[in-house]
């Protein structure tokens, strides 16, 4: 009998990044959020949707055996394409945040949110996979990284 065999999940990895990556977002498009709820609103978002983000990149054979209709799908049953996907997404979604702020009234002068900081968070979400692998080194075991943790 044949098994099947799950991918192995990366979830600390996806965390740390989506973390990382949500905090710079926060940084670009909530800097011009006036009310202290909507910003902490907005950062919880970003943060959350990130994470999540980071989390589907890091584990794109996970999502394409949870999924399997999407590894069908032309150019997007890729592990880059798929990657690439989840990246436009996360562009969309931060300029679609911005605008909706603007036009909500809800920033004091305009946000400074161009088309340029939306495409340097969605390149972060595609090559964080790429980059983890040279960062980890740098960062504790607990945190997914390979600097063991002293006792």
């Amino acid at each position: 009998m044949a098994t099947v065999v799950q991918p192995a999940l990366m979830i600390m990895p996806a965390i740390v990044s989506g973390l990382v990556i949500g905090i710079y977002e926060i940084l670009l498009v909530h800097r011009d959020v006036t009310i202290p709820t909507h910003r902490f609103g907005h950062a919880l978002h970003a943060l959350i949707i990130a994470v999540i983000a980071a989390l589907a990149v890091f584990n794109v054979p996970f999502v394409f055996n949870m999924f399997p209709q999407l590894a069908k799908i032309p150019y997007v049953g890729s592990v880059l394409g798929f990657r690439i996907i989840i990246g436009l997404i996360m562009m969309g979604k931060i300029h679609g945040v911005s605008a909706a702020l603007k036009g909500a009234g809800m920033s004091s002068h305009g946000m400074r949110e161009t088309w340029m900081h939306s495409l340097i968070v969605a390149a972060l979400v595609i090559l964080a996979p790429y980059v983890w692998p040279f960062i980890a080194p740098m960062i504790p075991q607990w945190a997914g990284g390979s600097i063991p943790v002293k006792k």
